[in-house]
């Protein structure tokens, strides 16, 4: 049995803007459609296997009055037959067709856990249900769909419905994070957002009735081409001004003007009954707009506005703060409504840095005898000669690290750094430096008040030296570095940069990846998995294995590039681990104990794929280059080239 989640559907801004955004195939004049949605906290929770059939079963208790056991066999004229009939399973039966058709599957039974999430109340309860059929499928055959993939499947197999849903109710399938739907006739993109602080929201289903087959009937009648005023002003209202409300709607979250965001839902409320209600009476929400000019809430809130295709469905409001979000949920409740809570929290912005020097360097023999690799002098740009370390640290702080810890071998390296880092050159030196070697001095002296160190005593694996910062990161995500790798990017963002801000869109493990040639996969670290972007930067990892053979990378390994040919991704040498990454190296390191195993080398690549497998992993391509400073003929290719 594997274990799946799927949330309902919030649209926080450009309801409708989806479908209004398709016609752009028929009409350019049409702009296209922009919205922004989240995953909510409540969902559907359920089991799924591999089964000889299409088979449902609940245990929910929320929804013991609609439910009964259903099964279907795995045939196209059955399931298309459920598809139309309008029951209550003809979601599920949509999409396992459009499955059984394209991919040639078996069956699935889904067990239903629990389901938290309101049905008929503009949530996207039925397009849950229709990414999770996707999803269970997806993942039990194998199918390699990417999140946008199984959104897709999703959208298609609803339409095999009476249902006309449209594109943004599927975006339930990015979880519960923010994110930006673009509709531009057959395209769609998504971008994941980032908000710089809470924001408490509070919806609530209005337990009312609301007709949404007539609401979208009415609104088609102005698409694609608007016959009289009130068309044009439906256009206008879905397309450019929709787009500027969204547009200063992204700027507002990730600038942390709350307040600002609630008065702009406000406004997006007034649009909505001005220029897109008159199109239909079904538009006629007396429920939702006496609860949204309630007397009694306004001083908690900064706006409100209704979710979805509105009429009396949902009601969505962005509390002043925690306790008037509580405040809100509890009055709601009184009020007969059914209210739920939402919480977006800023992600926790990468401020600390690892890098790991303890190695011997034993590669570069005899050159280290004398000479710790990360001291091995690099001309730069700038016409000074740095060491390794020092290039390392000048990418941190110029990425806005905080604070480094090194992990060092023994006192006397720890030594070396503070005599390095921290002790000023005597005066007579300092004297012979030109002024701008001068101000180099105070440079360096400025970078040795963010070191930290920690001492491997034992050489037990990268891991293991890993490990060693545990306490130095504490609940935080980290930075990590190769010690002896050095980066130059080809933008105005350092490649550290680069990463972090990937992963304050993402929020889980995040790796910097690179292409290399098929003959270089055994001396690296590779990954593979499906672009979750249309320029390929952004890769959902399936898997990842440590310096694979050349025959096993190009059977399991390869990643399709744009030109249809195989192509190979390493790690860049540069990793954001999270706090489940030093959980993991404990359980491996407590594992080596109690086996009496304690001479067993403790590798990172281990615990990041255990990790990837439980919560997932992103990798991100980077716009830059990275130079191994490891071996010989890395060397000599730095000092060509750097």
């Amino acid at each position: 049995m594997i274990q799946l989640f799927v949330p309902g559907r919030l649209c926080l801004f450009g309801e409708h803007s989806d479908w209004a955004g398709h016609y752009r195939t028929m009409n350019a004049d049409i702009v296209a459609g922009a919205a922004i949605v989240t995953g909510i906290e409540q969902g559907i929770y359920a089991e799924v296997e591999k089964a000889p059939a299409f088979e449902m079963t609940s245990e929910a208790p929320e929804i013991t009055d609609l439910w009964h056991d259903f099964s279907c066999r795995m045939h196209d004229h059955d399931l298309k037959h459920v598809a139309k009939s309008g029951s209550f399973f003809c979601y599920c039966a949509g999409v396992v067709s459009y499955m059984l058709e394209w991919y040639k599957v078996g069956g699935v039974h889904i067990h239903i856990k629990s389901m938290t999430l309101p049905i008929r109340s503009g949530l996207s309860s039925s397009a849950a249900i229709c990414v999770l059929v996707a999803r269970a499928f997806n993942i039990l055959y194998k199918l390699n769909l990417n999140t946008l993939g199984e959104m897709n499947i999703a959208y298609l197999g609803e339409l095999r419905t009476q249902s006309r849903c449209g594109r943004l109710d599927q975006a339930c399938a990015f979880g519960v994070k923010p994110s930006l739907m673009t509709f531009d006739g057959d395209e769609v993109d998504v971008k994941a957002l980032n908000i710089k602080k809470h924001l408490y929201w509070v919806f609530a289903d209005l337990c009312a009735q609301k007709d949404t087959i007539k609401i979208l009937s009415d609104l088609n009648r102005a698409y694609p081409f608007a016959s009289d005023e009130m068309g044009q002003r439906l256009q206008k209202a879905l397309g450019v001004k929709n787009q500027d409300i969204v547009e200063r709607a992204v700027q507002y979250m990730a600038n942390g003007e709350v307040e600002k965001l609630g008065q702009l839902m406000n406004e997006a409320e007034q649009l909505f009954n001005s220029d897109v209600a008159p199109m239909s009476a079904a538009l006629e929400a007396p429920k939702l707009q006496r609860v949204l000019n309630d007397p009694n809430i306004q001083h908690l809130i900064y706006g409100g506005k209704g979710v979805g295709s509105h009429g009396d469905g949902s009601v969505q409001f962005l509390a002043r703060n925690e306790e008037a979000q509580q405040q809100l949920y509890d009055y709601l409740n009184t009020c007969g409504l059914q209210a739920y809570k939402l919480t977006m929290c800023p992600v926790h912005t990468v401020r600390k840095a690892i890098i790991p020097v303890a190695g011997y360097g034993t590669r570069l023999y005899p050159a280290t005898r004398c000479l710790k690799k990360d001291f091995f002098p690099v001309p730069c740009d700038d016409g000074l000669i740095k060491p390794v370390i020092l290039i390392l640290l000048e990418e941190l702080i110029a990425s806005g690290i905080e604070e480094i810890c090194l992990v060092l071998g023994s006192e006397e390296e720890r030594q070396q750094y503070r005599d390095f880092f921290e002790t000023p050159l005597p005066p007579d030196h300092l004297a012979k430096l030109n002024s701008r070697n001068q101000d180099y001095e105070a440079k360096i002296l400025n970078i040795g008040k963010h070191l930290q160190y920690v001492i491997q005593k034992e050489k037990r694996g990268f891991g293991h030296a890993v490990y060693q910062t545990r306490d130095f990161a504490g609940n935080e995500p980290v930075l990590l570095m190769l010690g002896d790798t050095i980066y130059r990017s080809s933008t105005n963002k350092t490649c550290a940069l680069q990463l972090i801000e990937k992963y304050e869109l993402h929020n889980k493990l995040t790796l910097s990846i690179h292409s290399i040639p098929l003959g270089e996969v055994n001396r690296y670290g590779i990954l593979c998995g499906l672009w979750e972007d249309k320029k390929r930067t952004i890769m959902k990892v399936s898997q990842m294995a440590e310096k694979p053979s050349v025959d096993y990378a190009e059977e399991f390994l390869g990643v399709p590039g744009a030109n249809g040919l195989k192509e190979y991704y390493s790690v860049f040498g540069q990793y954001i681990i999270t706090p489940e990454v030093y959980e993991q190296l404990a359980a491996d390191i407590l594992e080596a104990y109690e086996n009496n195993d304690t001479s067993r080398e403790i590798e990172l690549t281990t615990a990041l794929e255990a990790v990837r497998k439980k919560y997932g992993m992103v990798g991100v391509k980077i716009d830059g280059e990275m130079f191994d400073m490891g071996n010989p003929e890395a060397l000599r290719n730095v000092y060509r080239k750097f």
